[in-house]
């Protein structure tokens, strides 16, 4: 059980491309603002640094090893960070503050779970 003013940490996943109808002005102003935003939020204790992503990379699975990824444009990750948060919830307002989201991405938030992972145990891996 958490106690009061317990924090926990969250994955915040950067998704999608930038919206093509907006000039690059515009885009580098909300990118100029995120740096700003972000910095402001590390020095409070509310994120961890986390990377942008570059557009190479490889596929693993059983089928082997392919070139990738190849996701479909929604489905692109740019790049990923942390929050610092009580709950879910306080971790999508810090996120829904993100001054990129105006110009076309979107964030997918994931508490990260400390545990230990077991075959018996209901998780994101689990087949429904």
């Amino acid at each position: 059980m958490k106690n009061k003013g317990d924090t926990s940490e969250f994955l915040v996943i950067s998704r999608g491309k930038w919206d093509a109808s907006l000039p690059p002005e515009r885009i580098q102003k909300a990118i100029d603002e995120f740096y700003v935003w972000i910095e402001g939020l590390i020095d409070t204790g509310k994120m961890k640094r986390g990377s942008r992503l570059t557009t190479e990379g490889k596929t693993v699975s059983k089928k082997g090893i392919v070139d990738g990824p190849f996701g479909e444009t929604k489905e692109i990750i740019g790049g990923y960070w942390f929050f610092i948060a009580r709950d879910l919830d306080e971790a999508a307002e810090l996120a829904a503050q993100n001054p990129c989201m105006q110009c076309g991405l979107s964030y997918e938030i994931r508490p990260l779970d400390s545990e230990r992972a077991a075959a018996t145990a209901v998780t994101s891996e689990t087949p429904r």
